[in-house]
């Protein structure tokens, strides 16, 4: 059974860090590209940042670009997102996902505010 679990996410004030985490499990994990989405209040939902199976190449929104840093621990089975410099346009609900497979965490909730 394919499952993605996030975790990491909490409150944090603007120009803050968090570091969010993705365990995934029942599939191998180094065959398949990972990405994380978010999903703001009223929007819809967008990719955020990718990383390839060897984690060699990534990619990014613009305008997270210089501020997240996408990772993976092929040997841990874990995704992970690092968020720096944090913005209140940052807030959303963060998704983990395997999109070959269509699978995707429950989602964990960013909110940045003062």
């Amino acid at each position: 059974q394919v499952q993605l679990v996030e975790s990491g996410g909490g409150l944090v004030q603007p120009g803050g860090s968090l570091r969010l985490s993705c365990a995934a499990s029942g599939f191998t994990f180094r065959y398949y590209d990972m990405r994380w989405y978010r999903q703001a209040p009223g929007k819809e939902r967008e990719l955020v940042a990718r990383i390839s199976t060897t984690g060699i190449s990534t990619n990014y929104l613009d305008s997270v670009k210089g501020r997240f840093t996408i990772s993976r621990d092929i040997a841990k089975n874990m995704v992970f997102l690092q968020m720096n410099s944090l913005k209140p346009e940052d807030t959303a609900v963060y998704y983990c996902s395997a999109p070959t497979l269509n699978a995707w965490g429950q989602g964990t909730q960013v909110t940045v505010s003062s």
